[in-house]
């Protein structure tokens, strides 16, 4: 329960967090409907494949437009993950897991940025349909991570092998499949009020992969370990995005069946394990969150031990109660161990601002043995979480490109820091680009919205290339991103 994690009283938990929600680090306000445009607008960055007429992010052209020709299919457009040209499927499907749940719970205050954000989550279904337009296969990776990360060339010039993976029923990918199912089920509710055709068509292929998924079960880490080890290699299992994914096709098709799986599988798939995380790897805490509004909606109380779930995961966020997996810096920064910090911010963030209004609407709030959250209170700390990136922290700086006075300039990413096609016709080669990245000189391509790894656990923030865990902006820090700033440019 979430009481065992409690090592203060009630009044030292609330001293420990107004202190840290009044740091001096705060100022006044931040133009949160601003950086909501500039988090969108990164994705026009990542794109790949032939870029739309109505691309905004100039710079950029057109790349990869020949994926997946090497086994006979069309993989191109979607999304290059990071710094990087290789189109990693698990995160891509995560990110636009996230965009989709970000439009569906905060889109009504997106204001003018709302077809932005569709544009950006259609870029990345379409790509999906495609990896997952021949039954029992789900195309997962694009391009060999190896011979990428030896090169360093913006994606327009890029020569390195473009080998093409894909799950099936002899090399299994529960995992990857899962999420490919919820980033699809997802979707499908976003564009159901405005596009059915497409709503439908999402929803069916979400249901076809998810079957896919549960009846040949297995971890793509195992399929296709030399591949996608250790970039994205899956060291939480595949339970996980089993129960994610139906979790999402319940939500979408309201259908019976997915209930019933979940209860029925909720212990065989371990739902009462690693509640703590939330990321492209781990989808507990999203699951308890996602499944807790129907319970507090008063519609599923056989949902009730993920509420619980839910309850425990909040209380060990709060500052002030001691959790093993969960610090924060003298600053006020959440800080999880494992990779990019920041993906970690923006993903837990996003949970306490949704569970607050979750919890708003049914009237309720959150007990951490002795002390009550308030969903004002897990809002507040969502906010300070936005704030700190958006500059309210020791450095003084903007983590994201392009917002504020001071914000990173030499982030680990290739298309940014290498000269543009539009600037330098000429093609730059494979290991011509070394100099670039090793250069002290700025980026000469403003990758405006990036949100990069972030500072450490001091605060401190080496603006280097080199230094990829702190400079290097992925698709998924910015994915959960949307809805916390769409929320709280109309709540500031």
């Amino acid at each position: 329960m979430a009481g065992k994690s409690l090592t203060l009283s009630g009044l030292g938990v609330a001293i420990i967090l107004v202190m840290l929600l009044l740091s001096p680090e705060i100022c006044t306000g931040h133009d949160y409907r601003d950086a909501l445009k500039k988090s969108i607008l990164f994705f026009e960055g990542q794109r790949s494949g032939k870029l739309p007429p109505d691309q905004r992010l100039k710079w950029r052209r057109d790349s990869a437009l020949r994926d997946g020709s090497s086994a006979g299919v069309d993989l191109t457009g979607g999304y290059y993950d990071a710094g990087d040209n290789v189109k990693f499927g698990f995160p891509m499907a995560f990110t636009t897991t996230m965009m989709s749940w970000s439009v569906i719970d905060f889109g009504k205050t997106m204001g003018p940025e709302l077809e932005n954000a569709l544009k950006a989550i259609k870029w990345g279904t379409d790509y999906l349909l495609k990896a997952t337009a021949i039954p029992s296969v789900v195309f997962v990776q694009v391009g060999d991570a190896y011979s990428d990360h030896n090169c360093w060339e913006r994606p327009e010039d890029m020569d390195t092998l473009r080998t093409v993976y894909k799950v099936d029923k002899d090399h299994p990918g529960s995992e990857v499949a899962g999420e490919t199912a919820a980033a699809l089920a997802a979707a499908s509710i976003v564009f159901a009020k405005r596009d059915l055709a497409y709503s439908k068509r999402l929803l069916d292929r979400a249901a076809r992969v998810f079957a896919f998924a549960n009846k040949y079960r297995g971890a793509y880490s195992d399929s296709l370990r030399q591949a996608v080890c250790p970039f994205y290699c899956n060291f939480n299992g595949y339970e996980d995005e089993l129960l994610w994914g139906a979790a999402w096709l319940h939500k979408a098709s309201k259908k019976r069946v997915y209930r019933l799986y979940i209860v029925k599988n909720k212990e065989i798939l371990r739902a009462g394990e690693t509640i703590h995380e939330f990321g492209w790897d781990n989808k507990h805490a999203g699951i308890n969150v996602l499944i807790s509004k129907m319970v507090l909606m008063g519609k599923s109380d056989y949902f009730q031990s993920f509420k619980q779930n839910a309850d425990e995961f909040i209380c060990s966020l709060l500052p002030g109660i001691s959790h093993p997996q969960v610090e924060y810096s003298l600053g006020g920064l959440l800080v999880k161990s494992g990779g990019s910090n920041m993906q970690h911010v923006t993903s837990l963030s996003f949970l306490l601002l949704t569970y607050s209004n979750y919890l708003s609407h049914a009237k309720k709030v959150v007990p951490c043995g002795q002390f009550t959250a308030s969903p004002a209170l897990l809002r507040q700390v969502a906010k300070r979480q936005v704030d700190y990136i958006l500059g309210d922290n020791p450095m003084k700086m903007s983590y994201m490109v392009g917002y504020g006075s001071r914000f990173p300039q030499r982030i680990h990413h290739r298309g940014s820091s290498v000269p543009s096609v539009v600037d330098h016709p000429a093609r730059i080669g494979c290991k011509e680009g070394s100099r670039y990245f090793l250069s002290p000189n700025p980026n000469p391509n403003l990758l405006i919205g990036a949100v990069v790894g972030g500072p450490n656990v001091t605060d401190d923030f080496p603006d280097s290339r080199p230094y990829f865990q702190l400079t290097e902006p992925t698709t998924y820090i910015n994915a959960p991103l949307l809805g916390l700033l769409s929320y709280f440019s109309a709540h500031a």
